[in-house]
């Protein structure tokens, strides 16, 4: 934008317009060296006003070396300056410990602030294998989320036999799947299946993950990994398609070659704010949220990078396999069988909704015989009332989309499980 230019004198250099914070913080602004450190330490200092009227501190009796330059004539010496946010560094306790090591270590500092600086830039930009050019360092760092190499030297049908038989649900199937690969974030590249970290702290104990659930199905998952050679996150996406396989009878596509991610691979902190407080696609919402659970969908579907109609079938194709946090919105009496019913039943204009009191699910009566029929969340209810969203949902309720539905189903379910797959994009 335009927000430097100024109409006073010259608008530039000692006549520029700022936020209020004037001057510089060493001697030698332009150069790298340790100054800043050695003012912040050798001085004490005032606090001032800026002509603008801020609050600055200047150090009392500088010496002429550590005056800075002035920003057009550089003969002219001017004011070195702190702000309160550089003083805490001198005067916190904890802060004056750090700031004190690096100030009596330069080397150390250096490096410290190219490793800081490294990660500033990267930090969004997802593992290293999306890094290019000749300077991409050798080292992992664990802020990258690092995953070792998978396998891709097994016999895929041979482990989806064995997951068949394994008496696990199509619904934990499907369930645990997403569990793993809606983690991902497109904004940052983080989360994803890839790594399979679903079954290390904190992923394998948040609620919407359903703990105890996941336990068995990962315990069943290990031993089919143990026994075949493909990796957990390879087992956990393969089985999240063979239930889709079951539900439609049409294949799924599938890539090998996730690896899993050990616990010293994972900084657990940082994934802590990767935690979904709310998942419409699982009809998860946690109460004392102040954002509505429509809205935090939304949130979910775009940082899934996924378009309106994606995020449609998807949420439609959960809910006809019975998958339903809440248990609201099942509008199928068989969760076994993929089918449009849910944005059929949706639709139906013979009930009348009411909210029962809880400020997120809805009720639905019979106009004709007054009963309550169904139930449902904002999240469901929102693809009748958006008239965006109802435009999709009746294209995939309609009596000749049953293809349709399950095709775009797949097709989004596969971009989702495959989000975080950089080595094969």
């Amino acid at each position: 934008g335009f927000g430097w230019t100024s109409s006073y004198a010259s608008g530039k250099g000692r006549d520029t317009i700022t936020s209020g914070f004037e001057g510089a913080w060493t001697a030698n602004p332009t150069q790298w060296d340790n100054g800043y450190f050695d003012l912040l330490f050798g001085y004490e200092w005032e606090l001032v006003d800026t002509p603008a009227g801020a609050k600055v501190w200047h150090a009392i009796n500088p010496k002429d070396e550590d005056l800075a330059p002035d920003a057009e004539d550089p003969s002219i010496k001017v004011p070195t300056m702190m702000t309160t946010a550089d003083m805490a560094l001198r005067e916190d306790p904890e802060y004056r410990k750090i700031s004190k090591h690096f100030h009596e270590n330069p080397d150390e500092f250096a490096d410290a602030f190219a490793e800081a600086w490294f990660k500033l830039l990267h930090r969004d930009m997802g593992p290293k294998t999306r890094y290019v050019g000749p300077e991409v360092p050798s080292e992992e760092r664990i802020w990258m989320d690092p995953v070792p190499a998978g396998n891709t030297d097994y016999d895929v049908e041979a482990v989806s036999e064995k997951i068949k038989n394994s008496d696990l649900t199509i619904q934990e199937m499907v369930e645990t799947a997403w569990a793993s690969a809606s983690t991902y974030r497109h904004s940052d590249m983080r989360g994803g299946a890839n790594g399979a970290r679903i079954r290390l702290a904190p992923q394998k104990d948040w609620e919407v993950n359903k703990p105890n659930q996941l336990e068995k199905v990962l315990g069943i998952y290990e031993t089919i990994s143990s026994e075949t050679g493909a990796s957990i996150a390879d087992v956990i996406v393969l089985a999240g398609n063979v239930g889709i396989e079951m539900a439609t009878g049409k294949k799924v596509p599938f890539t090998p070659g996730r690896g899993d991610a050990t616990e010293d691979q994972t900084d657990a902190a940082s994934f802590d704010v990767l935690e979904p407080h709310s998942d419409g696609f699982r009809n998860f919402h946690k109460s004392g949220i102040n954002v509505t659970p429509e809205e935090m969908m939304l949130d979910k579907a775009q940082l899934l990078n996924l378009t309106a109609p994606e995020m449609t079938v998807l949420l439609g194709g959960m809910r006809s396999l019975g998958i339903s946090s809440s248990g609201h919105g099942i509008f199928t009496s068989d969760t076994n069988t993929m089918t449009n019913d849910y944005f059929d039943t949706l639709l139906d204009m013979s009930v009348q909704w009411k909210p029962n009191g809880t400020g997120n699910s809805y009720e639905a009566f019979d106009r004709s015989t007054g009963d309550k029929v169904r139930s449902a969340t904002r999240s469901d209810l929102v693809f009748g009332s958006n008239s965006q969203l109802r435009a999709i949902a009746e294209v995939y309720a309609s009596s000749d989309a049953e293809d349709k539905f399950v095709g775009d189903f797949i097709s989004a379910w596969n971009k989702v499980m495959n989000a975080d797959r950089f080595d094969v994009q």
